[in-house]
């Protein structure tokens, strides 16, 4: 049952039960007239034919009933005459008004007054006078009838324009169910036009912002899907990159490290072995210039030694993290002399992918470095635990710290590398003021579930 079918019922009942209580009412003053009317009637019939009665009573029963032919019939009262043996000498004549017709038993059950009777004795017989309310009855039930017809066509017509109003009120709600339809099947561009009806207004209004919010988040979420997306992409990129990056660094260490560090300890000999036999001929200048091209080849050798760890730490792939981080620093030592440097490793025998242990070493590397070129400092102190399923990383330093806005500034770029490296392997990388001074990082890298099972197995 829809919404309109309901607020008509409701009105029809209500109408229905008015115009009900109104007939009620009506039948109770239809009851109380025809009551006041009959007992009247009968009243003043009585009082008349009694004093008439003791005129005529003398002249004997004859002239009595030639009274009553000629008063003929009196309104709402049936009179009978009785001689002295009980027999019947007249009855008034049937009303003529509304002759054959009678109101329905359960009107005159309702509406009907209980007969009134009142006999008056004279000498030689008896004059009955007995209240007759079936015409008075059947006027009010002519009353009753016409006015039940009047509130029937009242009632109707009434209905027919509460339907017709409420029909037009409610018709905007079609159209906003229809909208609502066609949104939950996923048209977000439905909108609804200006409704007739303060309520239909504001709903419609409401729903249209609704719309057009929901609209606004959906396109939200899909440029941040595509966003995330384009971002999961870029970290899977950078990771490709740095593998291939890393790579290529260790083919160019190698290289250097076979290949051209062989060659230049070859030129090396052969240089000393040219000096030599130009000294014992006493050739000085071919001696000078044997020992110059032996002191450079020196240098580069020790140039291209010094190359192979920052392009690849090789001890990190024979060792491990912990003596590749010990070896960063102790080379960092000797080129800082002047630099204070703490390394504290405690893993736990923890195992570390080659991933993540570049990664870690990585951090420490530009860490260090950023702090002894840009921050000038002094002391550093390095630090790397196992805390819980995760690899803990902390740098600080005492150098002159980064400026507030430094993530806004153009740069850092090495910083920037280095957390995208991390992020690619849900790890996290928080870079802030030291509690003293200077510039304290913090890098959180998550073990694989694989290897923490394995250590705690361990």
């Amino acid at each position: 049952m829809n919404l309109r079918v309901k607020i008509n019922l409701i009105v029809g009942v209500l109408m229905l039960m008015f115009v009900a209580a109104v007939l009620g009412l009506q039948v109770r003053s239809l009851k109380e007239s025809v009551a006041e009317e009959v007992v009247a009637a009968n009243r003043v019939a009585s009082q008349l034919l009694n004093r008439t009665l003791w005129l005529y009573a003398a002249q004997g029963l004859p002239a009595m009933r030639a009274f009553l032919q000629g008063m003929g019939r009196v309104r709402a009262n049936d009179i009978e005459l009785f001689d002295e043996a009980g027999r019947r000498q007249y009855a008034s004549p049937p009303s003529p008004y509304k002759s054959g017709r009678e109101a329905p038993d359960w009107f005159v059950g309702l509406v009907a007054p209980p007969p009134s009777v009142q006999a008056i004795d004279f000498p030689g017989g008896k004059l009955v006078v007995r209240s007759d309310a079936s015409r008075a009855v059947l006027d009010a039930w002519d009353y009753f009838v016409h006015l039940a017809l009047i509130g029937m066509a009242l009632l109707a017509a009434a209905n027919v324009l509460v339907f017709w109003l409420v029909g037009s009120t409610v018709r905007p709600f079609s159209q906003i169910v229809r909208a609502l339809n066609d949104l939950q099947g996923g048209r977000f561009d439905v909108a609804l036009p200006a409704l007739p009806g303060t309520e239909a207004a504001a709903i419609g209004a409401a729903f249209n912002r609704m719309v057009g919010v929901l609209r606004d988040n959906i396109e939200t979420e899909r440029r941040a899907a595509r966003a995330e997306r384009q971002l999961s992409d870029n970290r899977e990129l950078t990771r490709w990159v740095d593998h291939h990056i890393e790579k290529e660094r260790l083919l160019i260490a190698r290289e250097l490290h076979d290949e051209l560090g062989q060659s230049v300890t070859a030129i090396r000999s052969m240089a000393l072995s040219i000096a030599q036999r130009a000294r014992t001929r006493a050739d000085p200048q071919s001696e000078q210039a044997a020992q110059l091209i032996a002191e450079e080849s020196a240098r580069l050798y020790d140039a291209m030694h010094g190359m192979i760890p920052r392009l690849t730490p090789m001890v990190l792939d024979n060792f491990g993290l912990a003596e590749a981080l010990a070896d960063l620093v102790e080379r960092t030592r000797r080129s800082q002399p002047q630099v204070q440097i703490e390394l504290q490793v405690d893993l736990a025998d923890t195992p570390l992918d080659t991933e993540r242990a570049l990664a870690l070493y990585r951090s420490a590397q530009e860490g260090i470095t950023n702090a002894l070129r840009h921050g000038h400092a002094t002391a550093l102190g390095l630090t790397v635990r196992r805390q819980a399923d995760t690899v803990l990383l902390r740098l600080a330093d005492n150098g002159s710290g980064l400026p507030a806005d430094w993530a806004q500034r153009v740069g850092h770029h090495g910083l920037r590398w280095l957390s995208e490296r991390v992020e690619a392997l849900g790890g996290v990388v928080e870079v802030g003021p030291a509690p003293s001074r200077g510039v304290l990082v913090q890098v959180q890298l998550p073990l694989p579930a694989a290897q923490v099972a394995e250590a705690e197995h361990s």
